[in-house]
């Protein structure tokens, strides 16, 4: 053969080679393209999580951040002068009207008092002397032995030694008085702070220091401003009735008690333009301690049958309010809504929705007209 044909052979050859390659990867390219027209219109559809717009009543409540404040508080100083002889009270504790919390030295008030109540003695025996005179004065008055002045004269003694008695008896009511102050009771049911005061220590009257406080928490109030704007509002809820007042923690996330309204202070402040407002708690499981501070939710009305969705669903855009509703064909359109009351989870829907349309609450930065969705229900957690 020559070079000629040898060339010619394996050019051919060559080239049914190469046609068999491409043919192979032609093979393999429309496999992959079958593949992905599979699988395109699933992995085109945008993950997103729904839930149900449903139609109830929604509570509507005014918020502000409160402080929980004994119902009665008082601090606790003596009346007399003393040594604190006794403290019967422990720290922390709750006690009732009456129970002992201290005592002072009572000796000098008593021996005062055995003063007082020996001079009454003495000084009754003096008038019952006088007015034995005074009766035979009388009798000889009117016979002309005794002088009129004498008689006069033991007349008035009789009646400055009843007015003596009298100051007697004032001055042993003082003592019984100044002897029972050395007791320090519990003025009402309440609990008791730390010790301010040891024994042994010399109570002086009037000293600013309290020997210990007290405070009652059973009730106890919460004291809360609001915008002044809601006045109406809080006027309109007391004339129906008492109103709801519920305690959350500072952070709104755990509702502590549940009480009622007892009454806005008489005035605005000027200063901050709130009304401040008082409100009573039974408080029986000691879960309000004073000077706790608490978020309180007064509840001004309820709103029946409203449609209510999770505040995530609803988007703001240029050209007001709106949310994505899931068609029957899983495709997504936006609808514009009006929102009315809101709290930290809901939001109640004045117009555009009409309750049992499937709503996106979450995944919508990929969404817009028309957008394929593949839904998964939300959590309700």
């Amino acid at each position: 053969m020559d070079r000629s044909g040898y060339r010619r052979r394996w050019h051919w050859t060559a080239l049914g080679a190469a046609v068999i390659v491409v043919g192979f990867f032609g093979i393999l390219r429309m496999s992959e393209a079958q593949k992905e027209t599979q699988i395109e219109p699933a992995a085109q559809r945008v993950p997103v999580f729904t839930t149900k717009a449903a139609r109830r009543d929604v509570d509507v409540f005014a918020r502000g951040v409160g402080t929980v404040t004994a119902w009665r508080s008082v601090q606790v100083r003596a009346q007399v002068t003393g040594y604190l002889a006794k403290i019967a009270f422990t720290e922390g504790q709750h006690v009732k009207t009456g129970d002992l919390l201290a005592e002072i030295d009572p000796r000098p008030y008593q021996a005062a008092l055995d003063q007082a109540i020996a001079k009454k003695a003495s000084d009754e025996a003096q008038l019952k002397n006088a007015q034995l005179n005074l009766q035979r004065y009388a009798a000889l008055t009117r016979q002309d032995f005794v002088s009129r002045q004498q008689y006069d004269a033991t007349n008035a003694q009789v009646g400055q030694l009843k007015a003596t008695i009298e100051g007697d008896d004032a001055a042993i009511e003082a003592a019984r008085l100044n002897v029972s102050y050395c007791e320090l009771k519990a003025p009402f049911d309440g609990v008791v702070g730390f010790r301010l005061v040891d024994i042994g220590n010399l109570i002086v009257l009037n000293t600013t220091q309290p020997i210990v406080t007290i405070a009652q928490v059973h009730p106890i109030s919460v004291l809360f401003p609001l915008p002044q704007e809601e006045i109406a509002a809080i006027q309109a809820a007391r004339k129906s009735g008492e109103p709801r007042v519920l305690a959350y923690s500072s952070d709104g996330t755990t509702l502590i008690s549940s009480g009622t309204l007892l009454t806005p202070n008489n005035q605005i402040d000027t200063s901050t333009g709130t009304i401040t407002l008082k409100a009573i708690f039974q408080n029986q499981d000691d879960k309000l301690w004073p000077g706790q501070f608490v978020q309180a939710r007064l509840q001004l009305r309820t709103d029946h049958d409203m449609v209510v969705i999770p505040r995530s669903s609803v988007q703001h855009g240029p050209d007001g309010l709106y949310v994505f509703v899931v068609n029957p064909s899983q495709t997504v359109a936006r609808q514009a809504v009006t929102v009315g009351y809101e709290d930290e989870k809901n939001s109640e829907i004045l117009t555009g929705l009409k309750g049992g349309e499937e709503i996106v609450v979450a995944g919508q930065s990929r969404l817009q007209d028309g957008t394929r969705v593949a839904a998964k229900p939300a959590s309700t957690s």
